[in-house]
């Protein structure tokens, strides 16, 4: 199991509509933590991923036509991103 895959499946209330954590997506568990992680979770999340990865896949899905970022978080992250990646 991937490493991240391995830290989501550690943290089952990000992701509570699966138990298949090894078919998540990187974009899916970002997500999840992005919207409803804590800080500690977002730590972890970018000691794995590292912040460039972390900011790209952010971007990326962020500026879709239908995104799943709430606005405030979206709001939060971009602004968290353009400062730190």
């Amino acid at each position: 199991m991937k490493p991240v895959n391995q830290f989501i499946k550690e943290r089952p209330y990000l992701v509570w509509s699966t138990k298949n954590y090894e078919g998540l997506s990187q974009e899916a568990i970002v997500e999840a933590v992005l919207n409803y992680g804590d800080i500690n979770d977002l730590k972890k999340l970018i000691e794995i991923l590292g912040i460039e990865k972390t900011a790209e896949i952010f971007k990326k899905e962020s500026n879709r036509k239908r995104s799943n970022y709430r606005p405030e978080v979206k709001n939060y992250f971009d602004l968290y991103f353009d400062k730190y990646a």
